[in-house]
C-alpha cells in the first residue's frame, strides 16, 4: 500500500487529535519484548501517558531475554504482540504461520561501526577499510550480526575469506578492541559513548541510520487471527503507540523524564548520549508507518547474512490498514 507523505501526515494529525470512539470495556494486551530497552521508548511513553486507556485497551509488558521467546509467546497466544523485526514474520510465513507488523517504532538500523584508535579508516573505501580486519560484531542471528554481514557484502568482500567476525556483544567488544582483538565493533548506544570515554574507539565512522536509510528495524507485531477476530483491540493498540511515537518527537523533555524513570539504575550520563543520538538519527518512526523501503531494506541484510532463505513480499507479513484509518 502506497500512500503520499501530505496524505498521509494530515490523516493521522486530523485524527490522533480526535477523542478516541469510547467502547464498553477494557481489553488487556501483553505486549512480548526480547529485552528492555531505550529504544522501545515511546511504547512506554504511550504506557506511561495513558494514551492506550484513552483507546480503551490496557497493555502490559513481558521481557523475554531468551531468543525467539518474544516471538514464541505471540504463536502461542500467551502474548498479544511482540515488537521486534518483521523479518520474524517472514520466518513464520514460511513455516505456514501468519503474523503481521501493524505498526513501526524504530525505523532506522540501530547501530554504529567504531573503530579502535590508529586503525586506518576510509568511510569511502570500505573495501580497504575492513579487508583482513576483525569486527566485533554481535552474535550470529541477531541484527547488528546481519547488518555487520550486510556491510561487508555490500564491500565486496566475503565474511571469514576476507574479514572476520567476532561473534560477542556489550561489554566484550570494549574489552576485544581494548586488548586489540578485534579492530571494529558494530555498537549501540550507550555501549558507543562507554567506549569514547574510555579511549577504547571514536566516533562512529560508519553511521548505519544515515548509510541505509528507512529500515523496519523494530516493529509491533501480531497473528492475523487477532486481526481477523479482534479488529477493535488491534485499531486501538496502534493508534496508542502513534499517539507515542508522536508525543516522543514532540516533548522530548518530557520523553527523557520517562526514560529515567523507566530506567532508574542506568548511568544518567549515559542514558543522555542515548538519547541525544536517537533523537539526531531520528531513530523512531513519526507515525508508525512501516515504508515498503524500510521492508526492502531489512529483508535484504537478513537475507544477505542467509538467515531468510526466499523472498517474502511486503503485503505477506505486513498490514498498516490501521496507521492508515488512525
Amino acid at each position: 500500500m502506497k500512500l503520499s507523505r501530505r496524505h498521509f501526515t494530515a490523516a493521522a494529525t486530523v485524527s490522533l487529535a480526535m477523542p478516541s470512539i469510547a467502547r464498553a470495556a477494557t481489553t488487556e494486551l501483553i505486549v512480548a519484548e526480547p529485552l528492555h530497552g531505550t529504544g522501545y521508548l515511546p511504547l512506554y511513553v504511550a504506557m506511561r501517558q495513558g494514551f492506550f486507556e484513552a483507546e480503551k485497551v490496557s497493555v502490559k509488558l513481558l521481557t523475554m531475554e531468551s531468543g525467539s521467546g518474544h516471538i514464541n509467546a505471540v504463536l502461542s497466544g500467551q502474548a498479544f504482540a511482540f515488537i521486534g523485526g518483521p523479518e520474524h514474520n517472514a520466518y513464520a510465513k514460511i513455516k505456514g504461520a501468519e503474523i503481521r507488523a501493524v505498526a513501526n517504532v524504530v525505523d532506522r538500523g540501530n547501530v554504529y561501526l567504531v573503530a579502535r584508535p590508529g586503525v586506518a579508516v576510509d568511510p569511502k573505501d570500505m573495501a580497504a577499510t575492513l579487508k583482513g580486519r576483525t569486527i566485533a560484531g554481535g552474535y550470529l542471528g541477531g541484527t547488528p550480526n546481519s547488518i555487520t554481514r550486510y556491510i561487508v557484502g555490500k564491500a565486496g568482500l566475503k565474511p571469514i575469506e576476507d574479514v572476520k567476525i567476532l561473534e560477542i556483544n556489550g561489554a566484550a567488544q570494549l574489552a576485544a578492541l581494548k586488548a586489540g582483538q578485534a579492530d571494529f565493533a558494530t555498537v549501540s548506544e550507550p555501549t558507543i559513548t562507554q567506549g569514547i570515554r574510555a579511549g577504547i574507539w571514536g566516533e562512529p565512522f560508519y553511521n548505519v541510520p544515515k548509510e541505509l536509510g528507512p529500515y523496519a528495524y523494530s516493529t509491533l507485531n501480531v497473528r492475523k487471527e487477532s486481526i481477523d477476530t479482534n479488529k477493535d483491540a488491534v485499531a486501538g493498540f496502534v493508534r496508542g503507540v502513534m499517539r507515542g511515537l508522536e508525543f516522543t518527537y514532540a516533548n522530548p523533555d518530557e520523553a527523557a523524564k520517562i526514560a529515567k524513570a523507566d530506567f532508574p539504575t542506568m548511568n544518567p550520563d549515559d542514558l543522555k548520549a542515548t538519547l541525544t543520538r536517537t533523537f539526531a538519527d531520528e531513530l523512531w518512526s513519526k507515525k508508525g508507518l512501516i515504508s515498503e523501503q524500510s521492508w526492502t531494506t531489512a529483508k535484504s541484510v537478513v537475507m544477505a547474512a542467509g538467515l531468510l532463505k526466499q523472498d517474502v513480499p511486503y503485503d505477506a507479513i505486513i498490514d498498516m490498514s490501521f496507521v492508515a484509518n488512525a
